[in-house]
């Protein structure tokens, strides 16, 4: 039986990338969505049609008590063995002009989904003595971007508690690691970088693509990575 896989915010851009190379991989991939069932949906069909495993999954990770309800419901097959923590969201001002609703609500996507989604997940995972917490965040949690203070301080959270919980995790086989990506092609990017801007961001003179990304989820995925744990890796160009 392949070992099972969620991925939060799976139906977007750099989601979509690492379910389906986690389902060519092997793992029955659980594509998270709570905005775009439909698109979710779509996405398990084709990774089925291409010979992979995958269904979608629909909840609202700042909602503690639904997201329980909803993987009370997944673990009832089995543990999920690898939880790459995806889902996050933008809300941009400079910190004088940000709205608490701006800062509440990234916050609470991104810092509040991570504990609502990854804390059912742990005993069970712990019981297999095998497991892959991954946790994407930002180059913006390294170097800091300006109007990002709100979502800056709920990826930095998350550097902070990849280090904590890899310390708790190590003996029982699990692995805790965060990805930080720089500029990544996807719809969201591409509305506020163009190829010039990008040219003067990043030494590569290029965005980085969503399968570059999901490469590195799928190693620190596999047993090959399993000495790796702790850690924050940037996938920026060389932009720090």
């Amino acid at each position: 039986m392949s070992k099972r896989a969620l991925v939060t915010g799976g139906s977007g851009g750099i989601g979509s990338a690492i379910c389906r190379r986690l389902a060519a991989d092997g793992f029955h991939v659980l594509v998270h969505s709570n905005r775009q069932p439909v698109t979710a949906e779509e996405l398990a069909a084709q990774i089925c049609a291409a010979g992979g495993s995958a269904q979608a999954c629909v909840f609202d990770v700042t909602d503690g008590p639904a997201t329980a309800a909803a993987l009370a419901a997944l673990l009832e097959d089995g543990p999920i063995q690898v939880v790459v923590n995806n889902a996050g969201i933008h809300d941009d001002a400079v910190f004088p002009g940000m709205q608490p609703a701006q800062w509440h609500r990234v916050i609470d996507v991104s810092l509040n989904g991570f504990f609502h989604v990854t804390q059912p997940l742990v005993m069970p995972m712990v019981r297999t003595r095998w497991g892959r917490i991954i946790n994407i965040t930002s180059v913006a949690a390294i170097a800091g971007n300006k109007g990002q203070v709100n979502y800056s301080a709920a990826k930095g959270a998350l550097h902070s508690a990849t280090k904590t919980l890899s310390l708790e995790l190590a003996s029982r086989g699990i692995t805790v690691n965060a990805i930080a990506p720089g500029i990544i092609e996807t719809s969201m990017s591409q509305a506020v970088f163009d190829a010039k801007t990008i040219a003067q961001m990043v030494p590569a003179r290029r965005a980085g693509r969503p399968e570059e990304v999901a490469g590195l989820v799928a190693y620190l995925a596999s047993d090959e990575a399993a000495y790796i744990t702790g850690q924050v890796i940037s996938i920026n160009g060389g932009m720090i």
